[in-house]
């Protein structure tokens, strides 16, 4: 039975959850996401090996992994790109013949489920984050799921130095443990958080509905999964009169405050771009939508009459020049 340890963020919890699995030398990650996820990689030594996405979902592209694997390779690091499950079938199939190991980044997946059950039970672990900005929070912190009370000591002693009892330290552990006044938070966030979704839920059909035939407006469509309505994200693309970065601009002199999220890659910046497989021209459905998304707001509280607004200003740009 699935197990969760846990932490006072994701990002520490991604950090352990690589100590965890002994892995060392290439990861294969996306380069669509939060810098954690690749910072974490280098926080263990590891090589991040950036592959593509798929356009449809923006998650790390099954089709594409195997032409990155090298001896040196020994993990698959994918995202479950704004709650988005990633194909997690063809990844599991790829890692079996390949002797990889698989650690998901769904920091952004709490709730979301595929016809199995949790999207959480897949990979050898996943990593959860319960930052402010998520679905499901605990002011801050994050979470590993692992498959068997075995593998959840383990990581519940890495998470708290390495301890094991009053005089033996096992392992080279950290202070990862999540605070009491966090957990307390989450407890509560638990009480409504189906409630919440389905707020989060009016609020994404109403944008879709409004947003529907926008020339050059593309909503990304999930998986067959229940999902948890974590991001609105939009494509702002060639037929739509304003370019991307200028539509975030009208909309933040209305003081909407919509986001550029992933923008730039976590390829572009200096640690990551002297990689070979960081070069724009291996990236290039990554690379566009980098230069398209907009994530719109989305919280439980936002009434429908401000997302009409929204996506009125989105659908008509030309009628609410600043």
């Amino acid at each position: 039975m699935p197990q969760v340890s846990l932490f006072s963020n994701g990002t520490i919890a991604l950090v352990t959850a690589l100590q965890a699995l002994g892995i060392g030398g290439e990861v294969i990650t996306t380069p669509f996401s939060f810098v954690a996820t690749s910072h974490a990689l280098l926080w263990n030594g590891l090589t991040p090996v950036f592959v593509d996405v798929e356009p449809g979902t923006l998650n790390l592209d099954p089709g594409r992994i195997e032409a990155a694997i090298t001896p040196r390779t020994t993990a698959i690091l994918p995202v479950h790109c704004y709650g988005h499950p990633c194909d997690v079938a063809r990844i599991g199939d790829i890692a079996a013949r390949h002797g990889l190991k698989v650690i998901y980044d769904a920091a952004h997946a709490f709730g979301v489920e595929d016809a199995g059950g949790s999207i959480l039970r897949h990979g050898d672990l996943s990593v959860l984050s319960f930052h402010a900005t998520k679905v499901f929070h605990t002011f801050e912190g994050g979470a590993i799921v692992s498959p068997d009370p075995q593998a959840k000591l383990h990581i519940d002693r890495l998470k708290n130095f390495g301890i094991t009892d009053e005089v033996t330290v096992a392992a080279t552990g950290i202070n990862g443990k999540m605070a009491e006044v966090n957990a307390a938070m989450g407890l509560l966030q638990l009480k409504d958080f189906r409630a919440a979704i389905a707020r989060r839920a009016r609020v994404d059909g109403t944008y879709r509905r409004m947003l529907r035939g926008v020339p050059g407006i593309r909503c990304l469509e999930g998986a067959e999964t229940v999902t948890n309505h974590a991001y609105f994200p939009i494509l702002v693309g060639p037929g739509y009169p304003l370019d991307r970065d200028a539509l975030y601009v009208r909309l933040k002199a209305h003081g909407i405050h919509a986001r550029r999220y992933f923008h730039p890659l976590i390829s572009e910046f200096p640690m990551y771009a002297h990689l070979p497989s960081a070069a724009p021209r291996n990236l290039p459905v990554a690379s566009r939508a980098a230069r398209e998304i907009l994530c719109l707001p989305i919280y439980p509280s936002l009434d429908l009459a401000s997302v009409e607004a929204i996506a009125e200003i989105v659908a008509h740009p030309e009628r609410a020049a600043p």
